[in-house]
């Protein structure tokens, strides 16, 4: 009996031919990728204006088409009573005169859209205009709507992807016709033969010249999106640069979702590693190869499987690129009672009729409910139907009744008890239509495919992942990958565990997604038989049992006859037998299916024989998985998904998986699709931080001459009074034109107050001696803002010293006060010109002005020092800072130049968490980025008195670094520190 999380890679390639032909649909070509569709009717919803694009199909749904929609309720059996979609057929052709012929479609986009205005041939001809003319591609508009509608596109709207994206500048306009026109041929284009690389050439030809800027945006919005031009065929992998190009991405996890991300990336130009705890690729996909004599031996999908749906699939995609064909599974689902006889059809559809009716009370009942509905379960609401309207259930009525709700578990990996009554079943809109398929060799042979070639890293678990400004690091082991982004893939119930710790922790918004949601169980026995002796001609059979606790022990049969390769059969085990399965031996599994199907058989005279090898999943105890899919559980909804799906750390930790898509949660093709949809947004902040580096590198040569010039000119300031200093251009006269303010902060003082407690000494001793150790190099910080002439002379005016002035400042003018970085271009400009009027001044009359506002002293006065002590009033409400809130001390100094040069010190003695509030305001415009830039080595310092966790830079010391940047330092920490404290 073989470990199901034995890890060794499966040697696929060894398989020897498939023993049985499976039985293929045609070839299907609507088969294609869906990242963010949008398939509800109700298109308004992805419209922000509301604006509705003629419908391009008739209003009448009498000649719609129909294919059937397999609702997560059916997930296990083949639907009897299918939900239909509706498709409208392609419409017969019409003739428009000088165009050719078109569809029907166009032709009912351009009548609602052509402006009803004749223009006169006297009139200038002009060249064609993209926003008034509506374009004729082909005859098959209408077909290749129903191809885009597979992938998820409305017929008659946008996408709330597409609208994020920026395709049109005018969203409801006749260029969004045009736009979806021109989507929906290339899609079209590349379904014929997705083993190519369409490119615009291909279609370029289709479309009139004077729209190729629409087909460029439109080509390139498709591509990096992963809705064209992915997969594994030959012409895609080709375009996978030789040497990357761009930043580096670390993927964590090499399941479905990391390997399409991996895949897209690495064709992007990016550098790629992916870490997986595993030593095989795959995560919760796992065909496992089994073998018994005579060369037999089958491949086993321990754990995704079944492709549920295969319209817009594009899992599908990658089974055609591999060249194999789909295996559906068969309508034909016998079941079995407790006896073995097979239960009376009459019976099973009466009993599935009224499960299917209660289902429906229960949607009824959630609308009546509203809100409230959102903390019951499922399970209770069809508890309490099913005693009202099942009076006269018998007992093998509710023996099949309880098969049902065990199929119900299935589709979920959840107890009904537990599922959301509300949302339970919000994505059954968004399921994929089509045939459920197996496919032969296994799941397996699509990891292999995209595990090609791509560098994973085996055997990583990883257990933190810091992120940040400037990076990302993923620590597994003793190891620590760096890189410019992370891709976290891991399934939910890793997240939910903790086993892997987020620096800085994780939003509270995501950490109350990941607890709300669900994150059910389904083990497996697969068991590879001598022969097939249940026959070939089904795929599922079901089994009932009198215990409503073990309804889901192998309640289904999966037959892979058709498709392993071998004889197998694989037994399954949902809802709360599938967590008591964990801890069942092995053998008394194995011994338990064998008693059903012997049950089952040997009274049709058909002997069982004992299997030549077994395997039990653990998917619960599996520490990578730790389950197997998601749900939405009581108390959670739809948007739990998205906000799982949201990226963190300004564009630094992306999520990925089948728990990130709310469209197809719990689904293979869910998990991949949310893997292109990453790569896509992964690209778009790197492109996005490329440019800003770019626009950086610009100011910060203009800031750095700016930066100087600014010293040189406040060494001789227009104004002057206590610490604030101004310069102005003074030929500007107008008392609304701008001037400079900087205000100065000298060293800290080394005690604190007496009345201090010995905690709140200790716990901020260490940030100001890195204060203090800073301040005697440099002596001086300074900060800035723009004012008006007039503002600062009422700011001169100010009474109290400049603890009034600075409340003055901040609460009056309610300005304020920032590093020399983030005065920005506007104060560029303005430095610029005061240097311009001062070139213009007389040296000698600069040298001897008497400054507006300094006192006037002759020479041989000897210098005047005030020294004043006093606590800056919390500006909020008037009162004083209590007397014992002293932390650390700071001294805020200012200077008086007199007419001969020499200077006197006003210094005023600041209490810091007395003074949190304004000296907040000064200090909060820091650009932290530039500090994480320049310092890496941080250490994390308590403030009891503060209440706050304050960000020391310990290093600072040992550095040499410009000036500029290590009073930013400085000011990024005193501001992180009273920010926090507020």
């Amino acid at each position: 009996m073989n470990n199901p999380l034995d890890q060794s890679a499966d040697p696929f390639s060894a398989f020897p031919p498939l023993q049985f032909i499976p039985c293929p649909p045609p070839v299907n070509p609507n088969f294609g990728p869906n990242p963010n569709p949008n398939p509800n009717p109700d298109s308004s919803l992805h419209n922000p204006t509301n604006t509705r694009i003629p419908n391009p199909f008739p209003a009448s749904t009498n000649n719609l088409l129909s294919f059937t929609v397999p609702k997560k309720r059916r997930r296990g059996r083949p639907q009897r009573k299918a939900t239909s979609f509706l498709i409208p057929p392609i419409p017969n052709l019409t003739l428009n005169g000088n165009n050719g012929p078109i569809s029907s479609t166009t032709s009912i986009l351009a009548s609602s859209f052509r402006p009803n205005v004749e223009t006169p041939s006297s009139l200038p001809q002009r060249a064609p205009d993209t926003s008034d003319e509506i374009i004729v591609i082909n005859k098959e508009s209408t077909g290749e709507a129903l191809i885009a509608l597979s992938a998820g596109f409305p017929a008659d709207s946008l996408t709330e992807e597409e609208i994020d994206a920026g395709v049109v500048p005018v969203i409801g306009g006749i260029e969004q016709v045009n736009y979806i026109l021109i989507r929906n041929h290339i899609i079209a284009k590349w379904r014929e033969n997705v083993s190519n690389w369409v490119t615009k050439e291909m279609v370029g030809d289709d479309i009139p010249k004077h729209y190729h800027a629409l087909l460029d945006s439109t080509y390139n919005y498709l591509v990096s999106h992963g809705y064209i031009n992915f997969g594994v065929a030959t012409a895609i992998k080709e375009k996978v640069p030789a040497e990357p190009s761009k930043t580096s991405v670390v993927v964590i996890g090499a399941g479905l979702a990391g390997l399409a991300a991996a895949r897209q990336l690495l064709r992007f130009g990016f550098k790629v590693t992916v870490l997986e705890g595993r030593k095989r690729a795959g995560g919760r996909v796992y065909t496992k190869k089994m073998e018994g004599g005579n060369r037999l031996c089958a491949a086993a999908d321990l754990g995704g499987s079944v492709l549920t749906g295969t319209l817009g699939n594009p899992l599908g995609i990658l089974a055609r690129q591999l060249g194999s064909p789909l295996h559906k599974v068969r309508d034909k689902c016998p079941l079995y009672s407790l006896d073995g006889k097979p239960v009376d059809p009459d019976m099973d559809m009466k009993v599935e009729t009224a499960f299917n009716r209660l289902l429906d009370k229960a949607g009824r009942l959630r609308q009546l409910m509203g809100e409230v509905s959102v903390d019951v379960s499922l399970g209770a609401a069809l508890e309490t139907f099913r005693q009202v309207y099942g009076d006269a259930v018998n007992t093998e009525e509710m023996n099949l009744f309880n098969w049902h709700l065990a199929n119900l578990e299935y589709a979920n990996a959840g107890l009904i008890s537990k599922l959301s009554l509300a949302f339970w079943d919000q994505d059954d809109p968004y399921d994929m239509g089509g045939d459920h398929c197996f496919l032969p060799g296994g799941n397996g042979r699509l990891v292999q495919a995209l595990a090609e070639n791509v560098p994973i890293l085996y055997e990583k678990t990883v257990h933190t992942i810091r992120y940040g400004s400037d990076g990302v690091q993923i620590v597994a082991g003793s190891q620590v990958f760096e890189g410019d982004m992370a891709l976290c893939t891991v399934p939910l119930g890793v997240l939910k565990s903790g086993s892997i710790k987020f620096i800085p922790e994780l939003p509270q918004r995501k950490l109350d997604g990941i607890k709300r949601l669900g994150f059910g169980l389904l083990n497996k026995v697969a068991m590879l038989f001598p022969h097939v002796f249940w026959g070939t001609d089904l795929d599922t059979f079901g089994h009932l049992t009198d215990d409503p606790s073990r309804r889901g022990e192998f309640f289904l049969f999966y037959s892979y006859a058709n498709v392993a390769g071998g004889p197998l059969l694989i037994a399954l085990v949902a809802g709360e037998a599938a967590h008591k399965f964990e801890s069942m031996p092995p053998t008394d599994a194995v011994i338990r299916v064998l008693q059903i199907l012997k049950g089952i058989y040997e009274p049709q005279g058909i002997n069982v024989p004992e299997p030549i090898q077994t395997v039990c999943t653990r998917w619960g105890g599996d520490p990578f998985s730790l389950g197997s899919y998601s749900n939405v559980a009581v108390g959670a909804s739809g948007d739990d998904y998205d906000i799982l799906a949201e990226s963190v750390g300004d564009g630094r930790l992306f999520f990925a998986g089948e728990a990130t898509t709310r469209r197809y949660p719990a689904t293979m093709h869910g998990a991949f699709l949310s893997g292109l949809r990453e790569a896509a947004n992964m690209v778009h902040y790197a492109n996005a931080r490329i440019v800003r580096k770019k626009v950086d590198r610009s100011r910060s040569k203009n800031a750095h001459s700016c930066a100087s010039l600014l010293a040189d000119l406040f060494r001789e300031p227009d104004l002057e009074f206590g610490s604030f200093s101004v310069i102005f251009d003074r030929k500007n006269a107008d008392p609304k034109s701008a001037a400079i303010l900087r205000v100065t902060f000298s060293e800290p003082c080394k005690k604190s107050h007496d009345g201090s407690k010995p905690d709140q000494q200790h716990s901020n001793k260490l940030l100001f001696q890195q204060l203090q150790s800073h301040f005697n190099q440099q002596q001086q910080l300074h900060v800035y803002t723009l004012l008006s002439r007039q503002q600062v002379l009422e700011l001169r005016e100010v009474r109290g010293g400049d603890e009034m002035r600075l409340n003055y400042l901040c609460e009056k003018l309610g300005v304020k006060l920032v590093g020399r970085k983030g005065l920005g271009p506007t104060a560029d400009s303005v430095i610029a010109s005061i240097k311009v009027e001062r070139g213009s001044r007389k040296p000698a009359s600069t040298a001897l002005a008497l400054k507006s506002g300094t006192s006037k002293l002759k020479t041989g006065i000897l210098k005047r020092k005030m020294v004043r002590k006093a606590k800056i009033v919390r500006s909020s409400n008037g009162m004083a800072s209590p007397a014992n809130s002293n932390v650390a001390n700071g001294n805020f100094s200012g200077e008086t130049r007199t007419s001969e040069g020499t200077r006197s010190t006003d210094k005023m003695h600041i209490d810091t968490l007395g003074s949190a509030k304004n000296l907040s305001k000064v200090l909060l415009l820091f650009p932290c980025g530039s500090v994480i830039k320049y310092f890496s080595s941080l250490a994390i310092v308590y403030s009891k008195s503060l209440g706050c966790m304050a960000s020391v830079f310990v290093s600072w010391m040992n550095m040499s670094l410009p000036i500029e940047e290590d009073s930013t330092a400085v000011g990024w920490l005193l501001c992180r520190e009273v920010t926090n404290a507020k």
